[in-house]
């Protein structure tokens, strides 16, 4: 056995009842592999029953609560929660199941007031609020992790580097929907929350010390506030491959597959890939097939489909060949906004002028800063003031500019400097 295998059989023997205590974490720097949660993997409470315990128990529990939820993402249609996890002292860890508890408002009630950490928080917070957790604060790991300049801020890596530990992630992309889950998923999703608490304690320390505490306050009171996401307007325009289609007959045909395909996806709830790829809708918009037969030699459609199937997918393509002039869609269709970056050199030769400025600017800054040039200041609220700028370009206008387009106030004293020198040397 190696000095490397020694020590791993070592630590994973130290590490199989729960997480180490500090003086375990080693000086090499390899980081302790955390096989168990401490207390064990817990019942998945599935009853109202079991559910009234957690409720109370989390109730009576101190200090933030630490969440995370799991989706099957790729199994079943929409992103709800098919496993929800927390975490909270005083109470211990609680595995709960949305599909046995759909309603988990009695227990956002009970936690409400308590800062919640969540990895990711963006992800999670729609499956929350579907199932009626909605927090009031909350704390972002990975938008600590990012702020704080770590290079790798996912939770594995962000457990790694900042406590010491290894988080098994095998089981991240499986399906959540599996009923009963097994023991090793049940494992793998009661780790994701234990060591939450110990990780949000470092960042803070850390953005503390960097002076960006109240930078990163600001952006989890931001994404706590935030309202729910408005359904996207035309979502079958995001479908892959999208760039290669050209004509209105042929952008019809993947309206009318896209909308067919989302309707049996829903029906028998799976994922809409599973149903038709996005790859078969394309070739099927570009050959626009007369009948059945010239549809099945398309990739995509092939001998595993049934006649049915078929029948059914060149339906919609009759429709969309059927449809007249009028009613089919526009091309490039382009969202509220200034245009691409890419044709401002030719639309507006000052605008582009501005931008170049004011993006070199932004980005000398994030760098000096230690953090990612989208969270200094996001990209298009860039893009939005360089093509529209304020008359006259005062720090005054350029700062209200930036709050009118959600920029938080950090961000807004930040930034305002650099987009006031950049509008007025292109003015």
């Amino acid at each position: 056995m190696t000095d490397a295998q020694d020590t791993a059989s070592d630590t994973a023997l130290r590490t199989t009842g729960g997480a180490p205590s500090d003086d375990d974490v080693p000086a090499h720097g390899l980081p302790i592999p955390l096989l168990e949660p401490r207390e064990g993997v817990p019942p998945v409470v599935a009853t109202e029953d079991a559910l009234a315990e957690v409720i109370a128990a989390f109730a009576a529990g101190r200090g933030p609560v630490a969440v995370d939820a799991e989706r099957a993402s790729g199994y079943r249609y929409g992103q709800r929660a098919y496993l929800v996890q927390l975490r909270r002292e005083g109470a211990g860890t609680a595995l709960i199941d949305p599909v046995g508890c759909p309603d988990l408002s009695g227990l956002g009630e009970a936690l409400a007031g308590t800062e919640w950490i969540l990895h990711a928080a963006t992800q999670d917070l729609p499956c929350l609020r579907d199932i009626g957790m909605v927090p009031t604060r909350l704390f972002d790991t990975e938008l600590a992790g990012r702020l704080a300049g770590f290079p790798r801020v996912g939770l594995g890596a962000m457990v790694e580097t900042v406590l010491g530990y290894a988080l098994e992630k095998g089981h991240s992309a499986v399906d959540w929907s599996t009923r009963p889950l097994p023991e090793p998923w049940l494992r793998y999703a009661a780790l994701d929350v234990e060591l939450l608490v110990d990780l949000r304690d470092e960042l803070e320390k850390d953005l503390d010390r960097q002076g960006k505490l109240e930078w990163a306050l600001q952006e989890f009171d931001a994404i706590a506030s935030a309202p729910p996401a408005p359904p996207r307007k035309d979502p079958w325009r995001r479908t892959s491959g999208m760039h290669k289609v050209r004509r209105r007959r042929q952008m019809a045909v993947v309206r009318e597959l896209w909308t067919a395909r989302d309707k049996v996806a829903q029906r028998r709830d799976v994922s809409p890939g599973k149903v038709l790829s996005d790859a078969a809708i394309i070739e099927a918009a570009l050959a626009v097939p007369p009948n059945v037969g010239a549809l099945s030699a398309l990739p995509g459609f092939g001998q595993r489909m049934g006649r049915r199937q078929l029948e059914q997918w060149q339906a919609a393509v009759d429709r969309a060949k059927a449809l007249p002039d009028a009613e089919l869609p526009q091309p490039g269709q382009q969202v509220a906004g200034p245009p691409p970056p890419r044709a401002w050199a030719d639309k507006d030769p000052a605008a582009a002028a501005r931008l170049s400025a004011a993006r070199a600017a932004v980005s000398a800054l994030a760098e000096e800063l230690n953090l990612p040039q989208e969270n200094l200041i996001t990209p298009d609220t860039v893009r939005r003031v360089c093509w529209e700028p304020p008359s006259p370009a005062t720090p005054e206008t350029v700062a209200a500019a930036l709050t009118g387009h959600g920029a938080r106030p950090w961000q807004v004293g930040l930034v305002t400097p650099l987009l006031t020198r950049a509008l007025a040397a292109q003015a």
